[in-house]
């Protein structure tokens, strides 16, 4: 994972980080370094360390549902509502283990469990069976505290939430790839939950425009909370589908507000709606053959509008967070053939690997997409002494390839001939 604070301040929330909230964060007496990204000044690495092989498993134990443990596994405690079942005598204090039930087949409050579940190590139990599985209303509050986590990754819930934002690192890299410039205006055609939208207005110093569409309310709510509490003045977000964002009359745009007329950006993010399959980590697998197939004529109709929306010269960005063929290379094929106005552009910092062969596109193209696959990624060994004993360039270098499946495209719109 990766944090990008605002650059001027940078070293100061380095400094806290490591003097105080991380020193807090230690199991067994090792802490989770924070490391600079030798590339990307304002991003700040936090590489997650594990498997840890030595967890001793308990007795007593609690199953928690698929996206409950994700959760765990990027850093959370247990929250009441996610737990699905706990040992019959489990009592507030006690150390037990945690499961995830992948297959979802766990009934609510069954006193033990001998389905497919995955260990995701120790905690202290803040709340008893009974009180759990009482029948008042739902509890809210915390129901297991972590403390032995097969993989150490810190909270960051309500830590500098002023001056820091949690990404994964490609999401961090898509902004920087962009290279939103001060005064621009610029549009984040899919923008909730805001991360990349408000990393963009900071590395524009908060001067000139972000617009940021979503299609669902509370979600662009989520953008202006995120605009609003890390003091970002230059973002408005809509509710607003970006498949319709251009203005088909040429009446003369006087507020500002969607739809807009052609060529009205300099540069565009589209982070496309996506089927997701690099998302880590992911317990459980509930994607369908339809679904799946449903995201590239979506993808196509926002890019159609980006391109419409896009001023000559200016720079289109195309993102997902998943790994198929036919949402990434095969839309650059796909865009490169049906917007002769496009070409593809080399990126800058180059991180990830290159494109995917099989959807026609050169060697020299492929070259200049980024491509995020954690399965090619040899990860070294992670028991405890070894940890201890590893080199800050080793960590450094698990952090900067260990990320999320992620692809990356950029595009430049010619000049009109």
């Amino acid at each position: 994972m990766s944090i990008f604070p605002k650059i001027s301040l940078r070293p100061e929330v380095e400094n806290y980080l490591k003097e105080g909230f991380m020193n807090k964060e230690q199991f067994n007496g090792l802490s989770v370094p924070i490391l600079q990204h030798p590339d990307l000044q304002d991003v700040l690495l936090i590489p997650v360390i594990g498997p840890r092989k030595n967890i001793k498993k308990q007795q007593c134990e609690a199953i928690v549902g698929a996206q409950c443990g994700n959760a765990v596994l990027r850093g959370a405690h247990v929250y009441a509502p996610g737990i699905v079942s706990a040992s019959q005598f489990m009592k507030a204090g006690d150390v037990i283990s945690v499961y995830s039930d992948i297959k979802g087949k766990c009934k609510k409050g069954a006193k033990e469990f001998d389905g497919t579940k995955v260990f995701l190590g120790n905690g202290i139990s803040e709340l008893s069976r009974k009180e759990i599985f009482s029948g008042l209303p739902e509890l809210k509050g915390m129901g297991i505290r972590m403390t032995e986590p097969v993989y150490l990754s810190p909270s960051f819930d309500s830590v500098l939430p002023r001056y820091l934002f949690l990404q994964n690192l490609p999401s961090a890299l898509v902004s920087h790839v962009l290279n939103p410039q001060p005064g621009e205006k610029i549009l984040d055609l899919c923008a909730a939950p805001g991360g990349k939208t408000t990393h963009i207005a900071a590395l524009m110093h908060d001067q000139g425009e972000v617009i940021a569409l979503d299609k669902i309310f509370n979600k662009v709510e989520k953008i202006k909370q995120n605009a609003l509490l890390l003091g970002l003045n230059s973002i408005r977000a809509f509710c607003f589908d970006g498949t319709k964002a251009v203005k088909l009359d040429m009446v003369e745009d006087t507020e500002g507000e969607p739809p807009f007329l052609p060529e009205s950006f300099d540069r565009i993010l589209l982070d496309a709606p996506c089927s997701g399959m690099g998302q880590r980590p992911n317990m459980a697998c509930t994607w369908s053959v339809k679904e799946v197939a449903s995201y590239q004529p979506l993808q196509r109709k926002l890019f159609t509008a980006a391109v419409q929306l896009l001023k000559p010269e200016g720079v289109l960005v195309y993102s997902t967070c998943t790994i198929t063929l036919a949402e990434n290379e095969e839309q650059v094929a796909w865009a490169l053939t049906k917007f002769p106005c496009l070409q593809l552009q080399p990126q800058e910092p180059q991180i990830g690997g290159e494109g995917m062969r099989g959807a026609g596109l050169s060697c020299e193209q492929l070259k200049q997409l980024q491509r995020f696959d954690p399965s090619a990624v040899p990860l070294p060994d992670t028991d405890m002494d070894s940890l201890r004993e590893a080199r800050r360039e080793d960590m450094l270098r698990l952090a900067n390839k260990d990320s999320i499946g992620f692809f990356i495209a950029k595009f430049v719109k010619c000049k009109s001939t």
